[in-house]
């Protein structure tokens, strides 16, 4: 069986073209993504209801609460299956695959299950009031409603990403992210609805993309091939999965927590600064929509980083997971500079996509998030990279209390010492760029430890058999 044209061999040759190869596209379906979400919010800023893109803003942190501690054994099933095509077992593959499926549908169902009854108390206990809480409330029902959806396609994108295929996810996401944005148009300017409708448009986009993601993946001919009577839990791979996803998924929890914390501290401001509106949260909801940009663009580069260095880590080939590192750097780098670029050149028109009414005090609190957080962006990225080589090395719980001391820790210091101080707005977005760096820096030493134990405990493995080469 030759190996699909749209599967990356990792383990031979150059590695800096593949990184590209494998990064742009992911960055592109991840700016779709995006550029659907930042869609979202504009169109529910276009039905004239007051406080419909400030409470969409309001309910990122508590849904990611929600959804990480699942969607992180996403990261564990692209780790688990990218590390078995690199060991050359495909029986073990499969199983990954179709174990990783039915964990998705679980996960998914239970999401849905606490994010409907969990949304008003959580949304209401961060700050949330009147109106505001009112439709934060609608929008996050109706999407958790969709939550199934949500988690089985993101399983299904890390199974084509741990094979080295980007581009299938790619075409996918962008014709259902223009299903999304013309549900988005329909809903709220023809059936007048505001953040409900493009809730209800959200859900529809995440059932297309299961529907079609899983019918290209049943055609697969490679070792991922999606086979409906194989759908069940083995043991071994969900250990696997779990043992590689959860520190993942408390990561990703935690890190929502420390955010939400965040958002309650900005909403605190909003209502001393504006009571009864909403200025400030329509501001810090623009800005932090238009800085998500530039996170998904050197995220793609974190999740090569991942797959790379699993698949060489299945290998045995850990000299060559120094170049992936070198190459993962050199690639996030320029691409955080070139996206803080973009984003403060193009700030004042961007954010005026998002906030139409022109209010001084929403546009001071954008540009306030924007130079404090955008300029120093590639220390996130920096840091990202890192994080992926170490849950690749299979050091997925190192990779975490690394982060959550860094980050999260951090921020929970700073909110509760630092900024009482002095209880400024730029105050607290100045503890995102400073545990950045701090992470980084923690995260570049201790995988240069880990890469260099293992070169010492085990020899290079030359003779592995790669994906595509077993014969039916």
């Amino acid at each position: 069986m030759s190996r699909r044209s749209k599967d990356i061999n990792m383990l031979e040759g150059p590695l800096l073209g593949k990184v590209f190869l494998f990064a742009l596209p992911l960055m592109a379906t991840n700016l779709l993504q995006m550029l659907y979400n930042a869609a979202d919010m504009i169109v529910a800023g276009m039905s004239g209801v007051e406080g419909a893109i400030g409470s969409i803003g309001t309910t990122g942190a508590m849904i990611n609460f929600i959804l990480n501690i699942f969607s992180g054994f996403a990261i564990g099933t692209n780790v688990v299956v990218a590390r078995n095509i690199g060991r050359g077992d495909k029986e073990a593959t499969s199983q990954s695959v179709h174990t990783s499926l039915v964990m998705a549908a679980l996960f998914g169902a239970v999401c849905a299950v606490v994010g409907l009854f969990a949304s008003r108390p959580i949304l209401k206990l961060l700050g949330d009031e009147g109106h505001v809480l009112e439709l934060a409330t609608l929008y996050t029902r109706i999407y958790f409603a969709g939550a199934p959806f949500l988690a089985v396609s993101n399983y299904l994108i890390a199974i084509f990403r741990a094979k080295g295929d980007t581009r299938t996810p790619l075409y996918i996401l962008t014709a259902t992210g223009l299903l999304n944005v013309g549900m988005n148009l329909f809903f709220v300017l023809v059936l007048k609805m505001s953040v409900d409708g493009v809730a209800y448009a959200t859900v529809i986009a995440n059932a297309a993309n299961v529907v079609i993601l899983g019918i290209v993946l049943m055609r697969d001919a490679g070792w991922c091939r999606l086979e409906l009577r194989k759908l069940r839990i083995t043991g071994t791979a969900m250990k696997e999965i779990i043992r590689d996803g959860l520190p993942a998924g408390v990561q990703g929890m935690l890190f929502s927590l420390s955010n939400m914390l965040i958002q309650s501290t900005i909403i605190g401001i909003n209502n001393t600064m504006c009571p009864g509106g909403s200025a400030v949260i329509d501001g810090n909801a623009a800005a932090t929509n238009l800085e998500g940009f530039a996170y998904v663009a050197t995220n793609s580069v974190y999740q090569a980083a991942v797959t790379f260095t699993s698949q060489h880590h299945g290998a045995g080939k850990y000299k060559r997971i120094g170049t992936v590192m070198r190459c993962c750097y050199f690639v996030t780098g320029l691409v955080a500079v070139v996206s803080a670029a973009i984003l403060l050149i193009f700030r004042h028109p961007l954010l005026s996509l998002y906030i139409q009414n022109g209010s001084e005090l929403a546009l001071e609190t954008a540009y306030t998030r924007f130079y404090i957080n955008i300029a120093p962006y590639f220390t996130l990225a920096f840091m990202e990279v890192g994080s992926g080589v170490l849950r690749g090395l299979g050091k997925s719980t190192l990779s975490t209390v690394i982060s959550l001391l860094g980050s999260c820790v951090f921020r929970l210091l700073w909110i509760y010492l630092i900024f009482p101080l002095k209880p400024v707005l730029w105050m607290v977005y100045l503890s995102y760029p400073i545990s950045w760096a701090l992470t980084a820096l923690t995260h570049f030493t201790v995988s240069m430890i880990v890469r260099r134990r293992c070169m010492r405990m085990y020899p290079e493995q030359e003779d592995v058999l790669s994906y595509g080469e077993m014969k039916e």
